[in-house]
């Protein structure tokens, strides 16, 4: 039997693709977003202005796979964290931080890292490898499901920032992929100031960063 590919490690333009390929229209894709990033749903049955044939073609082609809570919680200032469950027995950690006004939300892109930063405690543990596209963007998917977040409206979580575990310039394709997601309307909506990758300093990713993605950059000097 052929594995079902994921529909999170799918941003708009590729979702759309897989569709044609399906024999569907395009927009179709546009619907099912609105499914699961703005309605939280993770089964094609529930989503009723999707017609069944297409609902049970999707069944047999994808799956919509979050990862496994294994831990979480919640400090009596808000902070709210989760620790996610990877597949090989791995973990990795995501971390929501409320302020005043805003709310930042710290993804990971990697399990481990291999840069070894002597700031960071990450770089103890060594690289494992890099986490899919699905496996970043569903860390967002997690936490914002947990804050009720509406797209459009008042929003709990205002920020994300690639700042967790890993080096995400070593993850390219994949981050850039869920950064996609973070700030499409029909994702987590977004602006594109309010996403920020956060890296030790790879100049020649950080050059192709800029012509690929329209983020906001930090960068640890250490």
């Amino acid at each position: 039997m052929t594995a079902r590919a994921n529909l999170f490690d799918y941003d708009r333009q590729g979702l759309r693709e897989l569709f044609v390929q399906l024999g569907e229209k395009p927009f179709r894709a546009d619907q099912v977003m609105k499914w699961v990033y703005h309605r939280h749903v993770t089964d094609f049955a529930g989503m009723t202005d999707v017609g069944k044939t297409l609902r049970d073609k999707l069944a047999d082609a994808l799956e919509i796979t979050p990862p496994k809570t294994l831990f979480e919680k919640q400090a009596a200032d808000g902070t709210h964290k989760w620790l996610l469950g990877m597949d090989g027995g791995n973990a990795i950690e995501a971390v929501f931080i409320p302020e005043t006004s805003r709310g930042t939300l710290c993804v990971s892109s990697q399990v481990g890292c291999a840069l070894a930063c002597r700031f960071c405690s990450t770089g103890t543990q060594g690289f494992n490898r890099n986490l899919s596209a699905a496996e970043i963007i569903s860390q967002v998917w997690v936490a914002a499901r947990h804050l009720g977040n509406v797209p459009h409206r008042q929003r709990k979580l205002t920020h994300v920032v690639m700042m967790g575990m890993g080096e995400p310039l070593l993850n390219f394709d994949n981050v850039v992929t869920a950064m996609s997601v973070m700030r499409d309307d029909l994702g987590f909506g977004l602006a594109n100031k309010r996403v920020t990758l956060s890296t030790a300093g790879l100049v020649p990713m950080i050059d192709k960063l800029g012509e690929v993605a329209d983020v906001s950059l930090a960068v640890s000097l250490h």
